[in-house]
């Protein structure tokens, strides 16, 4: 809203106090001061009526290790809490005409809203069910068709996607290797988006657990978004007719990624995530005052898949997302093995769990998994240089 002022005024005299909402780089920041301190004012409030409408309920599901059942009280639904503050930073500092800042709202809407039906559901039936997997599938599929057949495809001369369907590789610039999966992409692109928000949600089972490692991921596709997005050009020495000259290299093409129109915006959606983010761990930090239930666990997970499609870093966001990644395989793994031979793999899953019934505790299970998703973060950003 406030970049829309300063278009509206930029003709005029006001502009000059306003000209620093034209810089992206500020924005970025602004977006995720603001979600911060959004969050930090709420939570306190929030979790008061949350503790209240949930007084005596159980949030804590049957099937975890028995050190688990202290948690009981707890109130969840603190996921609301991120989404707020995520939408009040970009919607105050994103520019609104941006296609992709809309696209990742409404998946992280459509998700969060999946995710609210699914805690409801358990709150309500006093229980730790809530939505049946199918169902949540279902509206997952939904939200993510509507978001791309809604606002990423051009219906005016036959449907024609607004997003490229070339697949980025890591480590390789894309002139190349850079594959078209014309229309395949769509299938491709579900897997990927659908994937982060269930991986996510099986990773959000210790205090603290998930929105770490989300954080991290959130500042990775920030710089991703923002490179790819940008129109700086940097000098660079290319051979122009046999001679070596410095020349100007836009950005995208000197890191040998693909270029994002509107990537810059979405690095200020990414920042919003970044400061609610750390908002909500000042309250889910180990003892935890609340879950952020389905409702966060679901939108973050969405919100990231989103970004990952619309920033061309589908196959990268492997890397990114490899503590969620292992999570979700570690379930998979455990289920076909089970099905299969009758035998488990691991003690006990998703991952964290079997880390719990070997013996490690918590808070060092938790800050072992940031550590890992530092690195892989690190090695993400590095995979820019290296093309």
């Amino acid at each position: 809203m406030l970049y829309l002022l300063y278009e509206w005024l930029k003709d005029g005299d006001a502009a000059k106090y306003l000209n620093f909402l034209r810089y992206p780089t500020f924005r970025i920041v602004a977006a995720a001061t603001s979600s911060l301190l959004i969050g930090m004012l709420l939570g306190p409030g929030l979790i008061n009526r949350l503790r209240i409408a949930q007084h005596g309920q159980s949030n804590v599901r049957e099937d975890v290790p028995e050190t688990h059942q202290k948690k009981k009280g707890t109130p969840t639904l603190g996921g609301t809490l991120i989404l707020v503050a995520i939408f009040l930073g970009t919607l105050l500092f994103a520019d609104l005409k941006s296609r992709l800042v809309w696209v990742a709202l409404l998946m992280t809407a459509g998700y969060g809203f999946t995710g609210f039906l699914d805690d409801y559901l358990k709150l309500s039936k006093r229980n730790s069910k809530g939505l049946a997997g199918r169902y949540k599938l279902v509206l997952q599929t939904i939200f993510f068709l509507v978001s791309v057949f809604g606002l990423l495809t051009d219906w005016s001369d036959g449907p024609r996607l607004l997003i490229s369907t070339h697949i980025m590789l890591p480590f390789v610039p894309t002139r190349y290797a850079n594959p078209d999966l014309g229309w395949l992409y769509v299938f491709f692109a579900w897997i990927v988006v659908v994937g982060t928000s269930n991986a996510v949600n099986l990773t959000d089972g210790l205090d603290g657990l998930a929105i770490a490692p989300t954080m991290i991921a959130a500042f990775v596709f920030t710089v991703l978004c923002y490179a790819g997005g940008t129109t700086v050009s940097i000098s660079d020495w290319e051979l122009v007719g046999g001679v070596r000259q410095l020349v100007a290299v836009p950005v995208p093409e000197y890191l040998g990624i693909t270029r994002v129109e509107g990537g810059a915006e979405l690095a200020v959606f990414c920042a919003s995530i970044i400061g609610a983010g750390i908002s909500f761990l000042w309250f889910n930090a180990y003892p935890a005052s609340v879950f952020m239930g389905d409702v966060g666990s679901l939108a973050l997970g969405g919100a990231l898949g989103t970004v990952a499609m619309l920033s061309k870093n589908e196959v990268l966001s492997a890397i990114i997302h490899g503590v969620f990644l292992a999570e979700i395989l570690s379930v998979m793994i455990q289920v076909t093995s089970f099905k299969l031979t009758g035998r488990r793999v691991f003690k006990m899953a998703p991952l964290h769990h079997h880390f719990e019934k070997a013996g490690l505790g918590e808070t060092k299970i938790v800050i072992r998994f940031w550590i890992v998703s530092v690195l892989l973060g690190a090695i993400a950003l590095a995979s820019l240089k290296l093309r």
